[in-house]
């Protein structure tokens, strides 16, 4: 540890450093929408007229400073402007840049640590629901960080390799998914599967039927089921308030489920099963798609990955259960689930109390316009190595993921040395 040392934040970092952006001008803003939790990829941008709000660059590190924001770990890397561009953020973003004595990429990963965050926790202000960071204050909080930018990059490294992995898996999801979306949107949408020739079905003449309830025409053979007719979504398990502890099996509860169809399964409840019976139904397996039935997220839902940990299902949480291989099945499904009219159905069920809410039932009752059980074999046997490939992405994210939060604090504290 003798080359490091003990420093104030605000001497190691630059907080909100000057720029300058004309004013009423359209520039590009990073709203707060557009930080993931604890991701270091910003999700994109808008433009808007500057009129004002923190300004930052291509390495600077964007920290939330509001609660739940900044518990909830919005924090991000600026990466996705033009050389020497200049954007504006949230009013509610503290900007972190390197100085002569820092490196952009440590800063970053000095910001997520739990160090950092909770020596920023400690410098909130404010009434409960509204607190802020005191900036001020959090300056002058002490840290210990390596003596040279060298050291500094040699820890940052071996992070943002894990990162750039989990954003290349990412990436190849992405891809993947687009593609299902475009391949069933051209079968399911447009009506142009392969034909009994391997052509087009409708644009080269196929028959198509009115249907009276869906006032168009579709392919004749199709029919209007509804989505419990090809699986159906049942309920998690009422586990009782004195079986959670810190050890034991884990539970998918609602809070796990994450945008993009992913599963947080790094932060599950465990609860003690010991002496219990608990029946299998009420255990998920990879492949399985879980949703929230209850709440400001009601209908949103996510793939079970390929995983070594027990999955249970908690009440309030649906899913369907896709049988013993769920990739053979489950491209149709998290295709039409994808689509509009079902988000759209899922709010007009849920709506009209208190807190949103929707049943299993009501769930398996949303129609949907099913082709025949051939065609859609045919759709999940072309999209199932793309979704098994999904799945195993998303499962080594899992454990990578792992990996890093494990590294982060011991090499932020010197307890590890990168040689």
């Amino acid at each position: 540890m003798s080359n490091w040392k003990q420093t104030s934040i605000g001497e190691f970092i630059d907080f909100n450093p000057s720029e300058s952006l004309p004013k009423n001008g359209k520039v590009k803003k990073i709203p707060m929408d557009r930080l993931g939790v604890f991701e270091r990829k910003i999700k994109g941008y808008e433009f808007s007229e500057y009129k004002s709000g923190p300004k930052f660059r291509n390495g600077d590190t964007l920290v939330a400073k509001i609660t739940p924001c900044l518990e909830n770990g919005k924090t991000a890397y600026v990466d996705i402007l033009d050389d020497e561009e200049v954007a504006f953020g949230s009013s509610e973003f503290i900007v972190l840049r390197e100085n002569e004595n820092s490196d952009s990429n440590f800063i970053y990963y000095l910001a997520r640590s739990p160090l950092f965050r909770e020596k920023a926790i400690s410098c909130m202000e404010g009434t409960s629901g509204r607190k802020r960071v005191n900036e001020g204050a959090l300056k002058r909080q002490e840290i210990l960080v390596p003596n040279n930018k060298l050291e500094q990059q040699k820890i940052a490294s071996v992070l943002s390799t894990i990162d750039d992995k989990i954003e290349l898996n990412n990436r190849i999801n992405d891809n993947l998914e687009q593609m299902a979306k475009t391949l069933y949107d051209y079968w399911f949408v447009q009506f142009d599967f392969p034909d009994e020739n391997g052509k087009p079905y409708k644009s080269s003449g196929g028959k198509m039927v009115w249907n009276e309830v869906l006032k168009r025409e579709i392919p004749i053979g199709w029919e209007l089921k509804i989505i419990g007719d090809y699986c159906k979504s049942r309920g998690g398990f009422a586990f009782k308030s004195s079986w959670w502890t810190t050890f034991g099996e884990s539970v998918i509860k609602i809070k796990d489920i994450q945008e993009n169809c992913t599963l947080n399964l790094s932060d599950l409840s465990l609860v003690n099963l010991e002496g219990k019976n608990i029946d299998d139904k009420f255990k998920a397996k990879a492949g399985d798609i879980v949703i929230a039935m209850t709440g400001a997220t009601v209908g949103k839902y996510a793939i079970v990955p390929n995983t070594n940990k027990q999955l249970y299902v908690n009440q309030r949480v649906g899913y369907f259960d896709l049988g013993l291989s769920p990739t053979i099945k489950l491209p149709y499904l998290i295709n039409s689930l994808n689509q509009k009219y079902f988000r759209e159905a899922i709010f007009t069920l849920a709506s009209g109390a208190a807190q949103p809410n929707i049943s299993n039932e009501q769930i398996n009752s949303i129609q949907l316009l099913m082709p025949t059980n051939q065609l859609i074999e045919n759709f999940n046997s072309q999209l199932k190595s793309s979704y098994d490939k999904i799945l195993n992405n998303q499962n080594e994210n899992q454990q990578l993921s792992s990996l890093r939060d494990w590294l982060l604090p011991m090499l932020m504290n010197g307890q590890v040395k990168v040689e």
